[in-house]
Order: C-alpha cells, then structure tokens, then sequence
C-alpha cells in the first residue's frame, strides 16, 4: 500500500502533507551534516551552561533530553551515511561525557539523563527511518 492510500484512510484532508513532508525532508536530508552539527552545538551550550543555582527538583527535564537527542539523531537517521552506527555511539558517549562534566559547571549530571538520551536517540533514529521509508523521495541523479 502507498503512502498517498494509507493517508487518505486516515483523513481525507492530510493528502496534501506527502509533498510538504517530502521537501523538508529533502531539505534535512541534503543539509544533514550541517543541521546535525547546530543540534550537537545547541544541546552541548544548553547542558553545560553554567547555573547561578541548581533546580529545586532534579530530574523534571527528561522530556526536553529525550526530544533533543531524538532531534540530534534524525538526520543522521535520515541520511544513513555509510559509517552511521559510528554516529550514534559517538552521540551517546558525548552524551556520557557531558553528564561527567555538569557538576563541574553547577548542574545535575543524572545518569538517567543520559538513559533519556539514549532512548531519544532510539526513538529519533527509527522516525527518521520510518519518514525515509514512507515521505523521502530520493533524487535518482
């Protein structure tokens, strides 16, 4: 079954998204390595960005580690370079790494961040695979 058929199922209305979905995903696609590097530079100035003090409750941000780390993978996810899975170790170990250096610039280094991310990284990487699958049209040149 196509992805035009399946949408239609769902909703008459949402026919128009395969040709939306597909540009940006093009745009994520051809621009991979540049979007995936301001992620990693936005989550690594975000995390260790020093605090005047620390949160009253730790561990309430788990959401915004698990989004983050989803965004930071989808591209790669996406693009599938020849060497990916290198990627995303390299993306859990930088992760690893800033969660060793947070309490150095007064913040929480939890290791269930670092599981957030993780799983993140996971949820991000099979999107990015289920939107190639389904939304990317790759140029045949």
């Amino acid at each position: 079954m196509d992805r035009s058929k399946i949408l239609r199922m769902i909703s008459p209305s949402l026919t128009y998204i395969p040709q939306t979905m597909s540009s940006l995903l093009a745009f994520i696609d051809k621009h991979w390595k540049v979007i995936t590097v301001l992620i990693l530079l936005l989550i690594t100035i975000l995390s260790l960005l020093p605090q005047p003090s620390l949160p009253e409750v730790p561990g309430t941000d788990k959401t915004h580690h698990f989004i983050a780390y989803s965004a930071l993978i989808f591209a790669i996810g996406l693009r599938m370079p020849k060497h990916w899975y290198w990627l995303f170790i390299g993306c859990i170990a930088w992760s690893g790494v800033i969660e060793l250096i947070q309490p150095y610039v007064n913040r929480y280094g939890e290791w269930l961040d670092l599981a957030a991310n993780t799983g993140g990284l996971i949820t991000g990487f099979l999107l990015a695979r289920l939107c190639a699958k389904y939304f990317l049209v790759k140029d045949k040149s």
